[in-house]
């Protein structure tokens, strides 16, 4: 039979995947010998399996009544008691944390008998009928789906009087009377968090956060400490360093005579731990003392929830604490000096993901107007977007929001993902916004005060001035200011270290990115190239750290003022007009390919030959038949239209995303590909010549058979041999059509170097175009849950990355040491980069922006030996 239930003392913080991440540290606290309420632990197991079936499992309440027997010993009070009754909360757990998005409920064990025994031991009537009320509010909220507002609607009285009024709305609700039983309260409110894993607002967020599904939470069953027992009671949340900037030193927030739920609310403004200090030095140097043992323990930034109760201090959560990416990269270069962890972990604490976040733009602060108001910064960043103030309007709207609200709660996550900012006028860093935003990213001002949110009326107003839905605001995370209006921007500093306009000397950020960057570029096995097609994305690439470039797409060349050139190359009768306009061309390509093998001398540039098909570079068909009906309907001559429409008609295709494209055009179309070969060979000679060191590479795109490849390669091989002074150019092939993955033995062998496409390769794989999917049905498939995330933005790993395997596997096969790299999208996703890493690859191509994003997780995949999940 399984075992369901632990007790706090029986774990550690090691067992998250059966304790969930709260029970887990709350069973670290207490082998600690730190003060945490007695209590214990329903597994992440009993979860799944009260999902698989919708019932507990059997025998659990039995487990469960064993261990409250436990718990009653401790602490000399039983569940129940009329004279001095022991209550208990019951918080859920997941492995990962999710802040807000489960359920909670406290003081399970108040009925109609104890709270008269509770207001008799406490000696405080209105504690102890607030209590009640509490109870009556989350567990009808939580176990029986009662609103919140219908109870809110009743909060004119207090006491008794209030109690009674909340199981009124109790049971027009649910038809029958509040529940008596203390254990019929205990037993239903742990079904009731069960069963909250699947609530929207959790399914979203883990979707979200990349959450999988099929977790589970723990349930948390513990003694109730209360907070609100007075004015030397309290509770807070505290950091062990500043989780938005990452400086050292305690950080937090205290609301006295409150239970937790109010501090994290944000319903009320908190006080700082410093102030703490002033009210009550006892607890606040008995707590600074717990959290400097805590992240000695867990060697990071840790996060506490902590009660006072009457002057007592108690232990209610601990986690490795969510920050900003500034924090993350600060934190993790500190800890390394410390000597808490080693370079290694260090790469491991902060992610692409977080770097990209710090690349982005922020407000010119010169260029800014007095601000309306400021708040607590919570999240760091710059946002500017039309005021909404609910979350359907924010999920709905076609450009940049901002999200206004007093306070947010769950529910408004939706609006929160689509919003590019969040303001509120109520809650500190610990608030819900501040917590959620700074897991997702997202700038956030919170507990801006000042500010007078009307929801209904559509209104925000702030000294006498009144803004409207729709009017435009900017929000800065890092200072906390709000400002009407649009305020410019100017670029990251990150950026500009990476550009080489910033040293960082005396800045904790740059110096802590230039420290983790450094080393993972030490330990880092895959090269990280740019995708690049212009000298100046080149040099930009360059100084973002680029080993070389891994695709210059050449179509991208034949555009503007050069599109005349190809129409008369479509439209050529016969040979020598079709080689006037390729000598034509060739110049004006040998004059690109020098200036990029100028800004990457002596690293690798790969030259893809041309892909798109050629009717992109025509009038489309509709529009060109108009024009030619048109002017014979006046009786015009047609002219160059004609001729046109004729050729746009011959290579009109149904679907020419699979037609003639890549490798077929160089065969359709004489002189094209080898027109493209000498350019890149005359300007590597050129190069050579003035003292350069040129490393072109040619890359022939949508191989599909070996054949195609082995004519290609033959006819470069004749120009190549033609061109006086050109170096060897190595030719291979792009990897984008499934059957080229299948047969890559036989490819491999007429191959200098393999290239995935991905992005062909899921569109041939998957059977939908990238271009399609969004607005086609890719919405309902989330919902659905078939895909957690894009394939386009995150490789399926299952099938796409399957096929990169075998390539890679059969291209060696057939030719150690073959070189492979990737130059889809997916090289600058921090979440395919492990995978390409595991697979072998030689290297990653992505923008010249996302390469240091892509440096960074080649790094971390390089020290982080722990599984890869299969997931897609």
């Amino acid at each position: 039979m399984s075992r369901y239930v632990y007790d706090f003392f029986e774990g550690n913080k090691d067992l998250k995947d059966l304790l969930g991440g709260k029970g887990a540290n709350l069973a670290e606290m207490t082998r600690m010998g730190l003060p945490v309420p007695p209590g214990f632990t329903i597994t992440t197991g009993a979860c799944r399996e009260f999902l698989r079936t919708g019932a507990v499992p059997a025998g659990l309440f039995d487990e469960v009544e064993e261990h409250l027997r436990l718990v009653q010993a401790r602490l000399g009070k039983r569940l129940g008691d009329p004279a001095d009754p022991l209550l208990l909360s019951v918080r859920s757990g997941g492995k990962f944390s999710m802040p807000g998005m489960m359920e909670t409920i406290l003081d399970i064990g108040l009925n109609d008998a104890t709270v008269l025994g509770l207001a008799e031991k406490s000696g405080d009537e209105r504690f102890a009928w607030d209590s009640y009320r509490r109870l009556v509010q989350m567990f009808g909220h939580t176990v029986f789906g009662v609103p919140n507002e219908d109870f809110e609607a009743a909060s004119a009285m207090t006491g008794a009087e209030l109690v009674d009024a909340y199981k009124k709305v109790f049971t027009a609700h649910t038809g029958r009377d509040f529940p008596q039983s203390p254990h019929e309260q205990l037993f239903s409110a742990i079904s009731a968090v069960f069963a909250s894993w699947n609530a929207d607002r959790a399914v979203l967020y883990r979707r979200q956060e990349r959450i999988p599904q099929d977790l589970g939470t723990a349930v948390n069953v513990m003694a109730m400490v209360f907070g609100n027992r007075g004015p030397r009671s309290g509770s807070g949340v505290a950091f062990t360093r500043d989780p938005a900037t990452g400086r050292r030193g305690a950080y937090g927030d205290y609301l006295p005579n409150a239970q937790g739920e109010d501090v994290v609310a944000g319903i009320r403004n908190t006080m700082g731990l410093a102030e703490l200090a002033e009210i009550d030095p006892k607890s606040h140097a008995r707590l600074l003392s717990i959290m400097q043992k805590l992240e000695q323990r867990y060697r990071d930034l840790c996060d506490i929830e902590f009660t006072i109760e009457d002057g007592t201090l108690w232990m209610l959560q601990t986690r490795v604490g969510k920050r900003t990416p500034a924090a993350a990269f600060v934190i993790a270069a500190q800890l390394v000096e410390e000597g808490l962890i080693t370079l290694d972990e260090a790469l491991l604490r902060v992610s692409g993901e977080q770097l990209a976040k710090l690349m982005f733009p922020s407000f010119d602060t010169a260029a800014a107007p007095e601000p309306l108001t400021t708040g607590v910064a919570a999240s760091p960043g710059a946002a500017v977007g039309a005021i909404v103030f609910d979350s359907a309007a924010a999920a709905a709207a076609a450009g940049p929001v901002i999200l206004v609200r007093r306070e947010t709660n769950p529910d408004d996550l939706p609006g929160m993902i689509a919003a590019q900012g969040i303001l509120t006028g109520r809650g500190g860093k610990t608030s819900h916004a501040a917590v959620v935003a700074r897991g997702m990213g997202k700038t956030c001002v919170c507990g801006a005060d000042e500010l007078e949110v009307d929801a209904a009326a559509g209104t925000l107003t702030v000294a006498g001035r009144v803004l409207h839905a729709g009017d435009v605001v900017s929000i800065d995370g890092t200072s906390g200011r709000v400002y009407a209006g649009p305020v410019p921007v100017h670029p990251s500093p990150v950026v500009r270290y990476f550009e080489g306009e910033l040293s960082p000397l005396g800045d904790p950020l740059l110096a802590a990115v230039q420290r983790l960057m450094t080393h993972a570029d030490h330990v880092a096995r895959l090269g990280v190239h740019a995708n690049a097609d212009t000298g100046a994305d080149a040099r930009r690439a360059h100084r973002f750290g680029a080993t070389g470039i891994g695709l210059c797409r050449t179509e991208h060349m034949f555009l503007g003022d050069r599109r005349e050139l190809v129409e008369r190359l479509i439209l050529a009768t016969d040979a020598e007009e079709r080689d006037a306009a390729l000598a034509a061309l060739l110049p004006l390509q040998r004059d690109d390919f020098a200036e990029l093998l100028a800004a990457m001398d002596g690293r690798p540039v790969t030259v893809r030959l041309i892909d798109p098909p050629l009717h992109e570079f025509l009038p489309p068909l509709d529009e060109l038949t108009a024009r030619v009906a048109r002017a014979e309907a006046l009786g015009e001559d047609p002219g160059g239209d004609g001729r046109l429409l004729a050729a746009v008609r011959r290579m009109h295709e149904q679907n020419p995303m699979l037609g003639l494209r890549g490798v077929r055009l160089g065969l359709v179309v004489p002189g094209l590909f080898a027109m493209q070969v000498r350019a890149v060979a005359e300007a590597a000679a050129a190069r050579l010549a003035a003292g350069g060191d040129p490393r072109p590479e040619i890359m022939v795109p949508l191989v599909g058979a070996v054949q195609e490849l082995e004519i290609v390669r033959a006819e470069a091989a004749r120009v190549l041999s033609e061109v006086p002074g050109a170096p060897p150019i190595p030719i291979g092939t792009m990897i984008e059509v499934p059957r080229a993955a299948l047969t890559a033995h036989q490819i491999a062998m007429s191959a200098d170097f393999f290239s995935f496409g991905t992005n062909d390769l899921t569109q041939m794989t998957w059977g939908f175009s990238r271009d399609d999917v969004e607005g086609a049905f890719f919405g309902r498939y989330l919902d659905l849950g078939v895909f957690g995330v894009s394939p386009f933005e995150t490789l399926d790993r299952l099938g796409v990355g399957e096929l990169v395997r075998t390539a890679v596997e059969r291209g060696r096969a057939a030719q150690p040491g073959l070189s492979t790299g990737v130059c889809g999208e997916h090289g600058g996703d921090p979440a395919s980069i492990r995978f390409f890493h595991d697979a072998g690859l030689t290297y990653v191509s992505c923008s010249p922006f996302r390469v240091p994003v892509a440096r960074l997780e080649a790094g971390r995949a390089a020290v982080d030996t722990g599984p890869v999940s299969d997931s897609r």
